[in-house]
Protein backbone atom coordinates (compact mmCIF):
# COMPACT_ATOMS: atom_id res chain seq x y z
CA UNK A 1 0.00 0.00 0.00
CA UNK A 2 1.18 3.52 -0.83
CA UNK A 3 1.28 6.13 1.51
CA UNK A 4 0.34 9.66 0.80
CA UNK A 5 3.92 11.29 0.39
CA UNK A 6 4.66 7.99 -2.05
CA UNK A 7 2.31 8.69 -4.71
CA UNK A 8 2.92 11.13 -7.90
CA UNK A 9 2.36 14.55 -7.39
CA UNK A 10 0.81 16.78 -9.61
CA UNK A 11 1.83 20.61 -9.76
CA UNK A 12 0.92 22.96 -7.24
CA UNK A 13 -2.00 25.12 -8.30
CA UNK A 14 -1.02 28.67 -8.59
CA UNK A 15 -2.65 32.00 -7.30
CA UNK A 16 -3.99 32.49 -10.41
CA UNK A 17 -5.10 28.79 -11.05
CA UNK A 18 -6.75 29.19 -7.66
CA UNK A 19 -8.25 32.25 -8.26
CA UNK A 20 -9.40 30.92 -11.88
CA UNK A 21 -11.36 27.90 -10.01
CA UNK A 22 -13.46 29.19 -7.66
CA UNK A 23 -14.43 31.80 -10.53
CA UNK A 24 -15.77 28.99 -12.76
CA UNK A 25 -17.23 27.05 -9.71
CA UNK A 26 -18.77 30.03 -7.43
CA UNK A 27 -18.61 33.10 -9.95
CA UNK A 28 -16.05 34.85 -7.97
CA UNK A 29 -11.76 34.72 -7.60
CA UNK A 30 -11.96 35.41 -3.84
CA UNK A 31 -8.33 36.66 -3.60
CA UNK A 32 -8.34 37.21 0.23
CA UNK A 33 -9.20 33.74 1.13
CA UNK A 34 -6.69 32.19 -1.20
CA UNK A 35 -4.12 35.21 0.07
CA UNK A 36 -4.77 34.26 3.84
CA UNK A 37 -4.47 30.59 3.18
CA UNK A 38 -1.21 30.60 1.71
CA UNK A 39 -0.06 33.77 3.50
CA UNK A 40 3.01 32.06 4.90
CA UNK A 41 3.87 29.87 2.01
CA UNK A 42 7.57 30.40 1.52
CA UNK A 43 8.05 32.01 4.81
CA UNK A 44 10.51 31.05 7.21
CA UNK A 45 10.02 28.51 9.45
CA UNK A 46 7.55 27.16 6.94
CA UNK A 47 8.18 27.62 3.22
CA UNK A 48 6.14 25.13 1.87
CA UNK A 49 5.04 23.00 4.84
CA UNK A 50 2.88 26.91 5.64
CA UNK A 51 -0.31 24.30 4.39
CA UNK A 52 -0.51 22.69 8.26
CA UNK A 53 -1.54 25.64 9.90
CA UNK A 54 -4.62 26.65 7.42
CA UNK A 55 -5.44 24.13 4.84
CA UNK A 56 -7.50 21.98 7.15
CA UNK A 57 -11.35 22.23 8.46
CA UNK A 58 -10.47 24.07 11.21
CA UNK A 59 -9.18 27.24 8.62
CA UNK A 60 -12.43 26.32 6.25
CA UNK A 61 -14.33 27.55 9.48
CA UNK A 62 -11.95 30.22 10.35
CA UNK A 63 -12.56 31.77 6.58
CA UNK A 64 -16.82 31.16 6.97
CA UNK A 65 -16.36 33.31 10.09
CA UNK A 66 -14.15 36.04 8.40
CA UNK A 67 -16.02 36.06 5.21
CA UNK A 68 -18.59 33.99 4.94
CA UNK A 69 -20.36 30.47 3.32
CA UNK A 70 -19.53 31.38 -0.41
CA UNK A 71 -15.68 32.19 1.03
CA UNK A 72 -15.84 28.39 2.78
CA UNK A 73 -16.64 26.87 -0.22
CA UNK A 74 -14.03 28.56 -2.25
CA UNK A 75 -11.27 28.08 0.90
CA UNK A 76 -12.36 23.96 0.47
CA UNK A 77 -11.52 24.15 -3.23
CA UNK A 78 -8.20 25.79 -2.73
CA UNK A 79 -7.14 23.30 0.15
CA UNK A 80 -8.65 20.53 -2.15
CA UNK A 81 -6.78 21.54 -4.93
CA UNK A 82 -3.33 21.64 -2.83
CA UNK A 83 -3.91 18.41 -0.94
CA UNK A 84 -4.41 16.48 -4.21
CA UNK A 85 -0.75 17.91 -5.35
CA UNK A 86 0.33 16.03 -1.98
CA UNK A 87 -1.11 13.04 -3.14
CA UNK A 88 -4.46 12.96 -0.96
CA UNK A 89 -7.38 11.62 -3.06
CA UNK A 90 -11.47 11.92 -2.02
CA UNK A 91 -11.66 9.11 -0.61
CA UNK A 92 -9.55 9.46 2.17
CA UNK A 93 -10.17 11.79 5.62
CA UNK A 94 -9.94 15.64 4.78
CA UNK A 95 -7.85 17.10 7.60
CA UNK A 96 -9.83 18.20 10.50
CA UNK A 97 -7.17 21.03 11.86
CA UNK A 98 -3.36 21.07 11.95
CA UNK A 99 -2.15 18.03 14.31
CA UNK A 100 -4.47 15.78 11.95
CA UNK A 101 -2.84 17.39 8.40
CA UNK A 102 0.75 16.14 10.16
CA UNK A 103 -0.66 12.51 11.64
CA UNK A 104 -1.82 11.95 7.97
CA UNK A 105 1.61 12.31 6.52
CA UNK A 106 1.03 15.81 5.28
CA UNK A 107 2.87 18.79 5.49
Amino acid sequence: MQGINERPKIPMPSFTEHCAETTAVLGKPFEEVHRWLDEFAGQPPYGMRHRKLRHHLAGIEQVRKFWGDQAAAAARLHIMADLKQEGWTEDQPFPRDEQHYQRMGLF
